[in-house]
């Protein structure tokens, strides 16, 4: 089963260039359950990663561009009184897909933003005391702009605890760029995407992820790592109980998708800082841009990378 996600990997890359990294961790997002959050300018393929995933596991795609004006309604759904059946019908928002695009989720009010809560963590929906189940796997990839920041609204922590991940794409390199534009001169690549694996795929290797081995040596690697955020200066509140489980889970659908039924400890290196660093609160004196990120890799560099058998 390993083999379908370097299949989809494979089929991804025909669209996405040179972000094989990035991709993997998106993977490994999927397959752990949980949910990304990309932070980066417009143009750098945010949409088009999207619909890539989307297309190569056969999944429903759904796109909402979150404004100041979209109310909860608008992404979950409502019910509304239909004159033929005399009764009222519910209209399912656009929140019921595989694969959701939150694209400029911190354009949208507070109250907006929250109504994805419920869907990000229970994968249902209540409206007007109904709950719904979406349909699995549910997948969330949200956007936002790091340089625009009139007319937004920062995402609460509540809200940022969801993310499994923050990533970045990143700007691609001069020979990436020239690949780019070579590839979509006369061609539009996710026009012929094909699927290379079904929903059931996923599913079952989501499943499958818990005879991922994990030695206790490791369990206590990733302990101290958590632990010393909650105890460094210039961090005002470390990483929760929540982030610890983020990490574990992080770092095994990493292995997994790196075709290994066991974690070794660069797993837990490769994901750290996209799974910790927005879960930090840094004090006042810490106010660059990659504070959190910096802190968590000062963090890595200080605890002594144990070494084991990692295979049972």
């Amino acid at each position: 089963m390993q083999k379908t996600f370097q299949d989809i990997k494979d089929n991804i890359a025909k669209v996405i260039i040179g972000k094989d990294e990035t991709i993997t961790l998106i993977l490994s997002g999927l397959l752990a359950g949980g949910h990304i959050l990309l932070d980066d300018v417009p143009g750098t393929g945010k949409t088009m990663l999207s619909k890539a995933l989307a297309k190569s596991i056969d999944a429903e795609f759904s796109r909402i561009q979150f404004t100041p004006d979209l109310l909860p309604s608008d992404v979950t759904g409502l019910n509304y009184f239909h004159q033929k059946e005399n009764d009222f019908v519910f209209k399912q928002g656009p929140v019921f897909a595989n694969v959701l695009l939150a694209d400029e989720i911190n354009r949208a009010t507070p109250r907006t933003q929250s109504a994805l809560l419920e869907c990000m963590e229970e994968k249902q929906v209540t409206v007007d005391g109904e709950t719904r189940p979406l349909s699995l796997p549910f997948f969330v990839i949200a956007t936002q702009n790091p340089v625009e920041t009139t007319g937004t609204f920062p995402l609460p922590e509540a809200q940022l605890d969801r993310f499994l991940m923050k990533l970045s794409m990143g700007e691609p390199t001069k020979e990436e760029e020239l690949a780019i534009l070579n590839r979509y001169m006369n061609d539009t690549p996710i026009a012929t995407l094909e699927s290379v694996a079904s929903r059931e795929d996923i599913l079952n290797c989501q499943a499958d992820l818990k005879n991922v081995y994990v030695h206790p040596v490791l369990l206590d690697y990733m302990v101290d790592i958590c632990q010393t955020t909650r105890k460094t200066e210039r961090i005002a509140s470390g990483v929760s109980a929540r982030g610890s489980l983020a990490l574990l889970h992080a770092a095994v659908a990493y292995a997994y998708v790196a075709g290994r039924m066991y974690v070794v400890p660069e797993d837990i290196k490769a994901v750290a800082v996209p799974v910790l660093a927005h879960r930090l609160i840094m004090d006042r004196a810490a106010n660059t841009r990659n504070a959190a990120s910096e802190m968590i890799t000062g963090i890595l560099e200080s605890i002594t990378v144990p070494t084991e058998e990692w295979s049972r």
